[in-house]
Order: C-alpha cells, then sequence, then structure tokens
C-alpha cells in the first residue's frame, strides 16, 4: 500500500479578497474552484491549481475572517513547498517578489535544494524549490503573465515542526509506509528528517524537523490547516481506512466531497491528515474553459444556493497591489 504525494494542502485565510489576489496575480495559480467549506457554508473554500486543477498542485484556503493570526510553533504544518524548474525560474522570482513587495530570503537552500523562501501576506511560510526539471502532472497554467518555464508546477512537498521525531517516524515507517529519505542539518543545527511516499522526489516528499522547546502553535489566518495525500480511487481508499482502524487511529470514516472523496485522521494534537481520491475532479461541474468562474455548489448544497449567496461578500473586487 503506498500513498501517491501530495493532494493538496488547505490553509486559512481571514481576506479572502487578498487572497485571491496573491494567490492568482502574483503566484500566478489559477482559481479553478470557488465553493464554500462544505462544514460552514457561510465561508468561502477557494481552491489554486494548475490549469486543469490537477492532484498535487491544489492550494486551497478557508476563508474565516473572524479568526486571528496564526500563532507559530511546535505540532504544525509549519511550511509548504511549491516546485520550479531550474535557478532561473528562482531568480525570476526572487525578482519578482522584490518587485511586488512580497517578504522573502535571499535564494539559498532547503534540505539540499536550491530553492526561495517567502510569506504570503497573512505570514504563511512557504518556498519555491527547484525540481530540476523533473516531470510533471497535469498542465501548467498560462493566463496569469507568468512565462511557463518559470510557473510554479504543483507542489515538492511540506514540512511538519513536532515536539517528538521519533513516534511520528514510526507512524510514517511502519503504519503509512513512507520511506526515510535521508536526514539533512540545518543552520541553525536542527535536522531535517526527509520522508517520501511512492519513491519520494518533487511532490512526494514530507519533511519533519522536532522542536522541543517552542510552544504548541494554535492554528489562524497564515496557518494551514491540514495536508492531502493522493490515493487513485476509493478502493485504495477503503484499504486506508480499515488498515487504519485496524491499528486504532481514529478517522472520519469517507467523506464526500464532490470532486473527490475524503478519508481524514490525526497524527497529533495539531496536525491533521487528509487521504483524497484524484477523481473525479474540478470539473465535475465546471467546463475546463470556466473553472472557478461561479459559485460552485455541491448538489446537496444546491437547494439553499440562493441563502448561501446572499451571506457571502462577494470578491469580484480584487486587490490590485497583489
Amino acid at each position: 500500500m503506498q500513498l501517491h504525494g501530495l493532494h493538496h494542502v488547505t490553509a486559512v485565510t481571514g481576506t479572502a479578497k487578498e487572497n485571491l489576489g496573491f494567490y492568482t496575480r502574483t503566484l500566478g495559480l489559477r482559481l479553478v474552484k470557488k465553493s464554500v467549506n462544505q462544514d460552514d457554508v457561510s465561508a468561502y473554500h477557494l481552491f489554486y491549481a494548475d490549469k486543469v486543477g490537477s492532484p498535487g498542485t491544489d492550494m486551497t484556503f478557508f476563508d474565516w475572517p473572524q479568526t486571528g493570526p496564526n500563532t507559530r510553533g511546535t505540532d504544525s504544518i509549519s511550511k509548504t513547498l511549491f516546485r520550479v524548474n531550474g535557478m532561473d525560474a528562482l531568480k525570476y522570482w526572487s525578482a519578482r517578489f522584490d518587485q511586488l513587495g512580497v517578504s522573502h530570503d535571499p535564494i539559498g537552500t532547503f534540505a539540499g535544494h536550491d530553492a526561495l523562501l517567502f510569506e504570503d501576506p497573512e505570514g504563511q511560510r512557504m518556498a519555491l524549490v527547484d525540481d530540476g526539471g523533473a516531470p510533471v502532472e497535469g498542465e501548467l497554467w498560462d493566463g496569469a503573465g507568468i512565462p511557463t518555464e518559470y510557473a510554479i508546477r504543483g507542489f515538492y512537498g511540506v514540512m511538519l515542526t513536532v515536539p517528538r521525531l521519533e513516534p511520528l517516524a514510526q507512524l510514517f515507517t511502519m503504519l503509512l509506509n513512507f520511506e526515510e529519505m535521508g536526514r539533512v542539518a540545518t543552520d541553525d543545527g536542527k535536522e531535517i528528517v526527509v520522508f517520501g511516499m511512492d519513491g519520494g522526489g518533487p511532490g512526494r516528499e514530507v519533511y519533519v524537523v522536532e522542536d522541543t522547546r517552542s510552544r504548541m502553535a494554535m492554528l489562524g489566518s497564515g496557518g494551514v490547516h491540514h495536508v492531502a495525500f493522493r490515493l487513485k480511487d476509493e478502493e485504495e481508499q477503503r484499504a486506508w481506512e480499515e488498515r487504519l482502524t485496524q491499528v486504532g487511529m481514529r478517522t472520519s470514516g469517507q467523506v464526500d466531497r464532490y470532486y473527490f472523496k475524503s478519508l481524514y485522521f490525526r497524527i497529533t494534537n495539531g496536525i491533521l491528515f487528509e487521504l483524497a481520491t484524484d477523481g473525479p475532479g474540478f470539473a465535475a461541474d465546471e467546463s475546463l474553459e470556466t473553472l472557478g468562474e461561479r459559485l460552485a455548489l455541491p448538489p446537496f448544497l444546491e437547494p439553499h444556493r440562493a441563502q448561501i449567496e446572499a451571506n457571502l461578500k462577494p470578491l469580484d473586487t480584487v486587490s490590485e497591489t497583489r
């Protein structure tokens, strides 16, 4: 049994309009689905991805304007890593971030790879990592004015910060069938442990660092809510549900999100994992040409469209600064 890479990363924003502007205009991702949080229909759920909404490219956000800023700390999904192709791409993004006033570090390295660390407007920590031109699935989005040779090519991985490494290392290798790919020293004397799924490499890695001193993180705007990993279909999902249940792991059971089926479980108090099927995909209710142009609701919410739309603030006036 194998997980097949990152499916999506879901984070929290308190400013949906500015979030939309940053991820579509600054980062050049495509808004492939404008929907609502199915567990809280008063909040938008925004999905940014490649041209066709491929699994492994999808950064999503819950719009929770009432929440406070994210409090950084241990026991959290602490960094989201995107992939780009080559040093020239990193130089392009560094110059672009300078021009647009995006907070970033100088080009450096992350876990042995050339990388550019940056933050979104709400302080979410991210990085662009050189993938060495590794093959990508899906299609790069060419509608945002970013040259395709420099465009974001999906996820490289995510980083977790945890109070104790050893229990999670056992969970990754013995339960989730990750492989420990190596250990890399950091500039501050810590050690990043690299875990790969399905052979590892771009889009199929999780980086874990132990932090025993920091306080526990508290999720808020600019923080990551959960990370989802890819499953081919419902058959694989049922097998994983059975495997997790057999070892006493509490799960959500299968949840139908309409665009994919989800299975949730916590590996710690602060870190939520999801196992999501690749299909049916975001074209289930919209054409590929018009993805993200209207409020999309799953069938069980469609009868309540008028009420839902009345309670949402429009996103048509987007901040031009990002």
